[in-house]
């Protein structure tokens, strides 16, 4: 399967490809992103599960805005052409290519008492690295890495994942929502800390501890253009880019 999904990645964009990396469920993972790159998921098997958080590189407490992202785009779910927005009204990120079509961004991540009560016991000193991980402890950990704490965990999205509300407001998981091979590509606006999580959701009703691989691909982006869809699907993400591109020094109206 490995091998299957790095040789599609490299020529679907030829002569853009950067790196590729797969992480096992239950990992978590840091990098930065930079802008003017593009950062595809791929659900290996189906099923997964990836928490991200997304802070400004060069002024960390800029960070993924969940509910100005919703609001402003008039949606509860993530999904092509949404743009992730940050907390100073700019672009961190944008979906330029999905075949989920639903990614959450409300029912947040796991702790650690919520996975001991749903799967129990497995701790590092009797099960070393199969130890059970948790959504919070993963993204503190990588956080921790870039100098950020407990304070900087914010609303995360978790992709590949899809949580409605019902008419009497309770979230609802909706189990396999993503097939194996499913791709969410993110065109990255700023240069960006990425922190993942590859835990389970946690509303998901599995009783096993069970979470699924993925696989991340970096290539470099096109230049964006002014017909872009992300940037044009509402007054609001034009807004956003307008700003980012002045944060960046750039004329807005390239």
């Amino acid at each position: 399967m490995q091998s299957e999904l790095n040789s599609t990645a490299k020529t679907t964009r030829p002569g853009h490809f950067l790196w590729q990396e797969q992480l096992p469920g239950g990992a978590h993972w840091s990098g930065v992103i930079r802008r003017g790159t593009l950062l595809t998921l791929t659900d290996i098997q189906g099923g997964a599960n990836v928490a991200m958080l997304i802070n400004n590189l060069e002024v960390k407490n800029e960070r993924f805005n969940m509910p100005d992202t919703l609001k402003a785009q008039k949606t509860a779910f993530l999904t092509q052409p949404n743009m992730c927005f940050s907390d100073m009204g700019r672009v961190m990120c944008s979906i330029i290519e999905d075949t989920c079509g639903w990614h959450d961004p409300l029912g947040g991540i796991s702790d650690a008492e919520l996975v001991s009560q749903k799967y129990g016991e497995k701790s590092y000193q009797n099960a070393h690295n199969d130890y059970y991980k948790n959504g919070h402890d993963s993204l503190l950990n990588e956080l921790g890495k870039w100098g950020l704490d407990e304070s900087d965990i914010m609303p995360t999205v978790n992709w590949f994942s899809k949580v409605a509300v019902d008419d009497s407001g309770n979230l609802q998981y909706a189990p396999n929502n993503s097939a194996a091979g499913n791709t969410v590509t993110l065109r990255f606006e700023m240069d960006c800390i990425v922190c993942l999580s590859t835990v389970q959701h946690p509303l998901d009703p599995n009783p096993n501890y069970d979470p699924k691989p993925i696989q991340l691909t970096v290539t470099r982006a096109e230049p964006v253009a002014k017909n872009d869809p992300c940037r044009l699907h509402r007054p609001e993400n034009e807004r956003a880019y307008y700003n980012t591109k002045i944060y960046y020094g750039e004329n807005p109206d390239d």
